[in-house]
C-alpha cells in the first residue's frame, strides 16, 4: 500500500510540470481566439474581393464578436456596408474605428467623405482637419485639403441656392442645387429643396425623383411619402398614389394627413377599378354610371374628370351610341388634342355614322402619335376599305338602316322596300327596268346583312357579292334579275307568301 507521504512526495515532484501545461493550455486558448478572428477576417476579405457581400459581412460580424476591439474588423465591415449602399451603418463602424485607433487617418478621411455626401459640412471639415493634424501621408494630406476646399465651395453654393429660392428664382436655385448634389448626393434637405423648386416650376415628375430619394435616405420620412402620393394623385395616377400613401401609414398609422388622403384615394381607386371591370364585362351603361360617380367623387382635380369623360366616350362608342360618343370624344379632344384613346373611339363612332373620311383623319392623327398601336393601324385600314366600299354599293344605305341595326330591323326594312319596288308594281318598261335593278340591290342587301358571315365580311370592308373583291374571280352570289324570279322576299318567318307574275 502506497503511503500518504509517498503520494504527496510524488505530486510535489510533478506539480511544476502540471503548472506549465496549464499555462500552455490558456496561452493556446488565447492564441486560438486570435487565430479564429484572423481567419474570419481573411475569409471576409476574400469574399469581399469576390463580390459576395452578404457572406463577407457574416465573417466580419463573427470577427467583431470574437474581438470587439479589433479596429480592422470594423473598418472592413464598413467597407462592405458601403458596397451594399448602407452608408449610415458604414459611418457607425468608421466612428468605432476612429475611437479605437485615433491615428487611423484612412478611416477618418473616409468618414469625412461620407459626412460630406450627407451635407454635414461641419462634421466633415472636423475630420479633414484632424487628418491634416496627424502627420498624414502625402496622398491623405492632398485628399483632405481637396475635400476641405470642396466643402467650403458647397456651403457657398448652398447659401446662393437658398437665396435664389426665397427670391422665387427657382431655375437658378435648381442649377445650383444640381451642382451641390453632385457632391452631397445623400443630403435629404437639398433634395427636398430641389423638389420644391420643381413643383413651383410645374415639373412635378422631377420632384417625385428627389422626394423618393429623400424618403429612402431618411428612414422615417412620412412627409416625403405624403408629398409623393399627393403629386401622383394630382397627375391622375391614383394607383401609385395609393401605394405611396400606404408607405406613409406604415411608418405612422396615426398620420392625420396621410390617413385622410388614403381614404379619398382608396374610394376613388375602388370606383375606377369597378368601372373598368364593368367595361371588361361589356356592361357599358353600368360603366358609364360608375364613371359619372367618379366625377362627383373627385371634382377638384381636372385630370380625373377628363379621364372619366374619355372612358365614358369609349363606352358610348362600344355601345354603338355613336352620336353621343362623337360629341363627348370631341369635348375630350378639345382639352387633350393628342389623346390617342379618344381619337380611336371617335373614329370608331364616325364609322358607325358612315363618316369614313372623318374616321380616317382621326386614325391618321392617332398613328402620328403612336405608330405602333395595332388598333389604330387596323382601324385605319378598315376605315379606308369602308370609304372605298361606300363609293360602290352600300347595303346599309340600300335598306336605309344603320350599321348597328339588328336582324329584325333589317328584315322589316327589306320587306317594306321589296313591296315598294317589286317590278310587278310597274307597267312602264323603263320604270320596270329601274325597279328590277332596285329590287336586285334590295334582295342582295338582305342576303348579305342577314347572314352573319357575309355581314362580318362587309363590315370589314369586303363586299361578298362583288366579284372584284373576291379571291379567285367569279362570285357564286352574284345574280342577275332572272335568278331572283323565284325568290320569296317574305320567307324570313313572316306571315306573307308572295308570288311573282311575269308576262
Amino acid at each position: 500500500m502506497v503511503s500518504l507521504r509517498a503520494c504527496v512526495s510524488k505530486l510535489g515532484s510533478t506539480l511544476p510540470l502540471l503548472l506549465v501545461l496549464w499555462d500552455l493550455h490558456y496561452e493556446g486558448a488565447e492564441c486560438g481566439i486570435n487565430a479564429e478572428v484572423e481567419k474570419q477576417l481573411e475569409m471576409g476579405k476574400k469574399l469581399l474581393a469576390a463580390g459576395q457581400l452578404a457572406d463577407a459581412l457574416s465573417h466580419f460580424h463573427a470577427a467583431i464578436e470574437g474581438d470587439s476591439d479589433n479596429y480592422l474588423a470594423y473598418y472592413r465591415r464598413a467597407t462592405v456596408y458601403l458596397a451594399m449602399g448602407k452608408s449610415k451603418a458604414a459611418i457607425r463602424d468608421l466612428s468605432k474605428v476612429v475611437e479605437l485607433k485615433q491615428d487611423f487617418t484612412s478611416a477618418r478621411l473616409q468618414r469625412g467623405n461620407l459626412l460630406l455626401k450627407q451635407g454635414k459640412f461641419d462634421e466633415a471639415e472636423e475630420d479633414f482637419k484632424k487628418v491634416l493634424q496627424s502627420n498624414p501621408s502625402d496622398k491623405d494630406e492632398a485628399d483632405a485639403r481637396s475635400q476641405l476646399m470642396k466643402s467650403d465651395e458647397m456651403q457657398r453654393l448652398y447659401s446662393q441656392a437658398r437665396s435664389a429660392f426665397l427670391q422665387g428664382e427657382h431655375y437658378t436655385a435648381i442649377g445650383l442645387l444640381d451642382e451641390i448634389l453632385d457632391v452631397c448626393a445623400w443630403d435629404v434637405e437639398l433634395r427636398e429643396l430641389r423638389a420644391k423648386c420643381y413643383i413651383k416650376e410645374g415639373e412635378p415628375r422631377k420632384a417625385i425623383g428627389d422626394l423618393k430619394a429623400a424618403a429612402k435616405l431618411k428612414s422615417d420620412n412620412t412627409e416625403a411619402f405624403y408629398q409623393i402620393s399627393t403629386i401622383y394623385y394630382q397627375l391622375g395616377d391614383h394607383e401609385q398614389s395609393l401605394n405611396e400613401v400606404r408607405e406613409c401609414l406604415k411608418l405612422d398609422q396615426d398620420h392625420k394627413e396621410c390617413f385622410s388622403h388614403y381614404k379619398q384615394v382608396k374610394k376613388l381607386n375602388k370606383q375606377i377599378a369597378s368601372a373598368e371591370e364593368l367595361i371588361q364585362q361589356e356592361r357599358y351603361q353600368d360603366a358609364i354610371n360608375k364613371y359619372e360617380t367618379v366625377m362627383k367623387t373627385e371634382s377638384k382635380v381636372p385630370v380625373y374628370t377628363t379621364q372619366a369623360r374619355e372612358r365614358i366616350c369609349h363606352c358610348l362608342s362600344k355601345d354603338q351610341q355613336s352620336t353621343k360618343a362623337i360629341t363627348l370624344c370631341t369635348e375630350v379632344l378639345q382639352l387633350e388634342p393628342d389623346n390617342v384613346n379618344a381619337l380611336k373611339d371617335r373614329a370608331a363612332a364616325y364609322i358607325l355614322e358612315e363618316q369614313y373620311e372623318e374616321a380616317i383623319r382621326d386614325y391618321e392623327k392617332a398613328k402620328e402619335l403612336n405608330d405602333s398601336d395595332q388598333q389604330v393601324l387596323e382601324g385605319l385600314e378598315r376605315a379606308q376599305r369602308l370609304l372605298k366600299q361606300s363609293q360602290k354599293r352600300d347595303y346599309y344605305k340600300i335598306l336605309g338602316v344603320k350599321r348597328n341595326a339588328r336582324k329584325q330591323e333589317i328584315i322589316k326594312a327589306y320587306r317594306k322596300l321589296a313591296m315598294q319596288w317589286h317590278p310587278d308594281n310597274f307597267q312602264d318598261e323603263k320604270e320596270k327596268k329601274q325597279a328590277e335593278k332596285k329590287f336586285i340591290d334590295i334582295a342582295a342587301a338582305k342576303e348579305v346583312l342577314t347572314d352573319p358571315e357575309m355581314r362580318k365580311k362587309f363590315d370589314a370592308g369586303e363586299d361578298p357579292l362583288d366579284a372584284e373583291s373576291q379571291q379567285g374571280g367569279g362570285n357564286p352570289f352574284h345574280r342577275g334579275w332572272n335568278s331572283w324570279q323565284s325568290f320569296d322576299p317574305f320567307s324570313s318567318g313572316g306571315p306573307f307568301k308572295f308570288k311573282f307574275h311575269f308576262n
